[in-house]
């Protein structure tokens, strides 16, 4: 067989930038300037601060930009009623309360989930109920519901997360057939859709974030979506003290409403990017990424990869952080779960392996580079590709 010019310089180049020293042993950093910033640079974000700024509309209590945001967020989510709040976490909190949940009822969730949903469970004395997660996926798994359902079981509580979706069609078929709410947090996923469905609009009431680090970002904010007018009085009652208890602001939503515009623009620029990078990282044996088994649109806020187990055994998952972070890229650690505490917190269902797998070996991409050019993209795979043969080294 002759031999390929194009093929033998292309394997030249990979070879070459294997063999370039990391940043860790000395090398110098792919991305010298660091991660990009978040949020972005917008000219229309600037332009509404600005204008809440002019019209005084940015110290109002009550003003155009609160309810022209839950318009928005009420178009996008099938009509749905939607109340804004202070954070993401205070409307899990919120939302259980709306669903009535009391001391001593039990509320399943997965036990690999962000910590502040185990901690929500706990402010309304309710008993967290683990399940495990689909392997390698970090969502719940629907096929482990009906075991951890029992009599004082009142909700259950999902998380679309990493670019992962739930199977949110089984879930509220189970919870329809067991009489139990759907409390659905798409904190990670604005915009993504879940069959033809918007995510955030299967749960009997469904919550969003618009945190400092989220694809929607005020640097605090949430919100609540409800078709059920008595989860959304619940809420209502227990939130207003003689005043909104957990509001957001007029400022927080004038600087939301131009974000909302673009989310599905920014959502196909972020997908198209990871498409790209797993591609080009895909013989990177280490990394192994997410496999999402639920048909829909995905979004990604943070992109998911396990690591091989004998990367975790050696060097571990801390020095591989390390060597991707010393080139100026912005990943970390995927969360620890709930399947480690103690029997006096919660109540625990089958052995959690893949949820334990999950919070051992799991990083996390985060999402701002993925609005970046497709140069950067490849210079980011090559940064991993560098980093699995700089392990498959060590292993």
């Amino acid at each position: 067989m002759f031999a390929n010019p194009s093929r033998d310089a292309t394997r030249r180049r990979t070879i070459a930038k294997l063999d370039h020293p990391l940043a860790i042993e000395g090398g110098v950093p792919t991305f010298p300037e660091g991660p990009p910033r978040w949020p972005v640079d917008d000219p229309e974000v600037a332009a509404a601060l600005v204008a809440a700024e002019a019209d005084g509309s940015w110290g109002q209590y009550h003003g155009p930009h609160t309810d022209a945001l839950r318009d928005q967020l009420s178009q996008r989510h099938a009509g749905r009623s939607v109340r804004l709040c202070c954070s993401g976490t205070a409307a899990v909190e919120l939302a259980l309360r709306g669903l009535g949940v009391q001391p001593g009822d039990e509320v399943v969730l997965a036990a690999y989930d962000f910590p502040g949903n185990f901690r929500a469970v706990e402010a309304v004395g309710a008993i967290p109920v683990l399940v495990d997660v689909v392997p390698d996926s970090w969502c719940l798994d629907s096929a482990h519901l009906p075991s951890a359902i029992t009599p004082a079981t009142r909700a259950v509580l999902v998380s679309h997360l990493h670019g992962g979706l739930v199977d949110m069609l089984a879930i509220r078929k189970l919870a329809d057939q067991f009489q139990i709410a759907v409390l659905e947090d798409a904190c990670q996923a604005p915009g993504a859709l879940v069959g033809t469905q918007m995510a955030g609009t299967w749960g009997d009431v469904s919550v969003l974030s618009f945190g400092g680090s989220k694809l929607l970002t005020a640097g605090r904010g949430g919100a609540l979506l409800s078709a059920r007018d008595d989860i959304l009085q619940r809420i209502k009652i227990y939130a207003d003290q003689g005043n909104d208890a957990y509001p957001l602001s007029e400022l927080q939503a004038a600087v939301l409403r131009p974000q909302v515009d673009r989310l599905a623009q920014r959502n196909a620029r972020r997908t198209a990017a990871v498409e790209r990078l797993l591609q080009a990282t895909a013989q990177a044996a280490v990394f192994q990424p997410l496999v999402n088994r639920v048909s829909g649109q995905a979004v990604y806020y943070k992109v998911a990869w396990h690591l091989a187990q004998s990367v975790v055994e050696r060097p571990g998952r801390d020095a591989v952080l390390a060597a991707i972070q010393a080139e100026g890229i912005d990943v970390g650690a995927g969360f620890r779960g709930f399947a480690g505490r103690s029997d006096r917190r919660c109540q625990k269902t089958g052995t959690l392996t893949h949820s334990q797998q999950a919070g051992a070996d799991t990083i996390l991409l985060h999402h701002p580079v993925l609005l970046q050019s497709d140069e950067t993209i490849d210079r980011l795979a090559s940064v991993l590709n560098r980093v699995a043969h700089w392990l498959e080294q060590r292993c």
